[in-house]
C-alpha cells in the first residue's frame, strides 16, 4: 500500500514550523540523514509500540520523546540498516529479530538539520529492553489503541528550540507529551493504519 505522505505530517506540525519551512530550501542546507524504527510488539493481549525518552543533555532534543534511531554512518548499507542498527544499540533489540514491513515518509528537523527516515518493524514477542544509558533514559511502552485514539490528540503551549510559548499539536501518551517530528511521524503511522483497517 502507498503511504499517506507529508499531508499526514502537517496534522501534527506547529504552524510556525510550516511557515519556517516555506522560507528556505532544505537541500541547500545539506541536511544530515538519520533513520528511526516504529517497533511493534505483543504484550499480554495487545499490540504496543516502543518510544524512548531522551536523557537531559546540552542539546536541542534534550528530554524529548522520540523513536529509537539515529544518524546514518558511512558503513550503513541503507536507511533500513541504520534504523535496525540504532534500534539494537539504543534499546537492545537484535536486528535479526525485527521484520521491517514498510518505509514511511521522511521528515525534516530544522533545529538539528536532519532528514529522518522512519520504518515500521515488528518483533514476535515483547523485547527484553536493554538501554544505552547515554542515549535513552527510558522506554515508553504505548498501546497501539492509545495512539489510534483521537482523544489523545491535543495541543500544548511549549517553549521550543526556535520559539517561546507557541501552540504545538501533540499526542498525550502514557502521560507524556509527544510533539515535533516524532508526533508528525506518528501521525502518518496513525493515518496509514486507519486507512489499512478501513480497507
Amino acid at each position: 500500500m502507498s503511504v499517506p505522505g507529508e499531508s499526514s505530517h502537517f496534522i501534527m506540525a506547529p504552524k510556525l514550523r510550516m511557515k519556517e519551512l516555506n522560507n528556505f530550501n532544505i537541500e541547500e542546507r545539506n541536511p544530515r540523514k538519520a533513520a528511526v524504527m516504529m517497533l511493534f510488539y505483543p504484550k499480554e493481549t495487545e499490540t504496543y509500540i516502543a518510544l524512548i525518552l531522551r536523557p537531559k543533555y546540552e542539546g536541542v532534543h534534550s528530554g524529548q520523546i522520540a523513536l529509537p534511531g539515529g544518524k546514518v554512518e558511512p558503513f550503513d548499507l541503507n536507511y533500513t540498516e541504520t534504523a535496525l542498527r540504532e534500534t539494537e544499540e539504543e534499546i537492545g533489540i537484535p536486528r535479526n529479530d525485527v521484520d521491517v514491513l514498510k518505509a514511511l515518509t521522511k521528515v525534516y528537523i530544522p533545529p538539528s538539520n536532519f532528514w529522518v527516515f522512519p520504518f515500521i518493524g515488528v518483533v514476535e514477542q515483547r523485547p527484553n529492553f536493554i538501554l544505552q544509558k547515554e542515549e535513552v533514559a527510558d522506554v515508553i511502552e504505548v498501546k497501539l489503541t492509545d495512539l489510534l485514539n483521537d482523544d489523545n490528540v491535543t495541543s500544548q503551549i511549549l517553549t521550543t528550540s526556535y520559539a517561546k510559548n507557541i501552540e504545538v499539536p501533540s499526542f498525550t501518551l502514557n502521560n507524556y507529551v509527544v510533539w515535533g517530528a516524532t508526533a508528525m511521524m506518528l501521525s502518518e503511522l496513525k493515518v496509514f493504519l486507519n486507512t489499512t483497517i478501513v480497507q
